[in-house]
């Protein structure tokens, strides 16, 4: 019977357990995601602080604007956390009821935060495949919308965050740059002291830049 009969469908008590061990190896990656965003933002705070000092603000704005993508990548990424820790609970939940009713029970709170969490890339799959097994489990009533929320918001990032990217050239500058630029007087006498300086870094500084660029954009996806 074994070999022919019906195939055993596993303990709706290790599924759960299951379930809440993935999760709790999703929250883990997610923290070291963030802790590797964060490493990043620091080195583009030290580089434009050294680019303001030497009047670039051309590279001064790239680096702010990394800075700010970076700041709302580790939003989306807490956001995304408390999904998971959402869903963590109500594992627990699942638990309780098991015990008194036998029967794992339907949840529109699971069904809600996988909903949000299938939007993130970096979670898609493993929650299609997770809302796959609690569909059959009877936790949801059905699979779960393949809608990404996009990562990159080029236009929509010039449009509504220079005001964030000048909050980030303030701040870091001490304001130098950003909210309050410098007068056009302070502006042309710093070029024109560090104006042998650039010829020579500016190769130096675009490369660095463009590694920076390609951390940050790795990191976050």
């Amino acid at each position: 019977m074994g070999l022919f009969g019906k195939s055993q469908q596993k303990d709706p008590k290790d599924m759960v357990n299951e379930w809440t061990s993935k999760i709790r190896k999703e929250g883990y990656q997610l923290d070291r995601q963030i802790r590797g965003i964060q490493r990043e933002e620091e080195k583009c705070k030290r580089t434009l602080k050294q680019s303001a000092t030497k009047g670039d603000k051309d590279s001064c704005i790239i680096l702010a604007k990394e800075i700010v993508r970076a700041r709302k990548a580790i939003n989306r990424i807490h956001t995304s956390k408390a999904h998971l820790n959402s869903i963590q609970l109500q594992m627990k939940n699942q638990l309780a009821t098991l015990r008194v009713a036998g029967s794992l029970q339907k949840s529109t709170e699971v069904m809600q935060a996988m909903q949000n969490l299938v939007k993130y890339p970096e979670l898609a799959g493993i929650m299609r495949d997770m809302s796959k097994e609690m569909m059959r489990a009877g936790i949801i009533e059905e699979m779960l919308e393949e809608t990404f929320d996009s990562i990159e918001d080029s236009e929509e990032m010039e449009e509504e965050a220079q005001g964030e990217v000048d909050k980030v050239l303030w701040e870091i500058t001490e304001g130098k740059l950003g909210e309050a630029p410098l007068p056009p007087e302070s502006t042309a006498s710093i070029k024109k002291e560090v104006e042998v300086e650039e010829t020579n870094d500016d190769e130096d500084t675009e490369k660095e830049l463009q590694e920076m660029q390609t951390r940050l954009a790795s990191l976050r996806s």
